[in-house]
């Protein structure tokens, strides 16, 4: 190790200027985005590797919202038809968090509140910042911003979505230590909640649910 170097440096030793993409080519364009990209980067051992061509997802960036009524201890997850689903031992409906695309331009928590009265016709009071992370860096670009929304969920449960957009969602609510306890009996078939975004949400509600009731959340 360098003497300048920290052992808590999380920085990876490449930045985007150690890839050269010689070419990108669309492999298939419909309601996402395959591109085929030709490239080499820069080695740890160093100089540069051969080229060689990966596949890529193309995704443009989403945000997540996790549902919570802090007065009632009350979590709100939607259930909805998922394509990529279709082989889960538990069925292609999954329960996960409000979640929604984001265009370019549009704030973040602009859009996590638009979401949330489009999929679950409800009006966030506080909103939180939970976390930002890649699903799938191996293969895609998408990019997720996780928050948690503090709302009223006393008969809060519902069908929602928009219908041109062919969304049929049904708005769930349950008490937190219920979603809680089911994800810690899960079985050899795992849970019913086994999405990456609402595990992290639910995993920092756990972490910071003493700060949202007295109003002092940390980030």
């Amino acid at each position: 190790m360098k003497k300048s170097e920290s052992k808590t440096d999380l920085s990876p030793q490449f930045s985007r200027g150690a890839v050269d993409v010689i070419s990108r080519t669309p492999v298939f364009q419909g309601f996402f985005t395959m591109l085929r990209l030709r490239l080499r980067h820069r080695l740890f051992r160093g100089g540069w590797s051969g080229e060689f061509e990966r596949e890529l997802f193309v995704r443009d960036p989403a945000v997540g919202v996790l549902l919570y009524d802090p007065e009632r201890d009350l979590v709100g997850l939607i259930e909805q038809f998922r394509v990529g689903a279709l082989e889960r031992p538990g069925g292609p409906w999954c329960l996960e968090v409000v979640a929604g695309m984001v265009e370019e331009g549009e704030p973040l928590e602009e859009v996590a509140r638009r979401e949330v009265v489009e999929e679950a016709g409800l009006q966030v009071g506080e909103l939180h910042f939970v976390s930002s992370y890649m699903p799938s860096p191996g293969g895609s670009s998408e990019r997720l911003h996780l928050y948690c929304a503090l709302v009223d969920l006393d008969g809060a449960e519902g069908h929602f979505g928009l219908e041109h957009e062919n969304e049929d969602i049904r708005l769930r609510v349950f008490p937190r230590q219920e979603v809680l306890r089911a994800m810690d009996e899960r079985g050899p078939d795992g849970c019913p909640i086994d999405n990456a975004a609402t595990i992290i949400c639910l995993q920092w509600l756990q972490l910071k649910r003493e700060q949202l009731v007295a109003g002092t959340p940390e980030g």
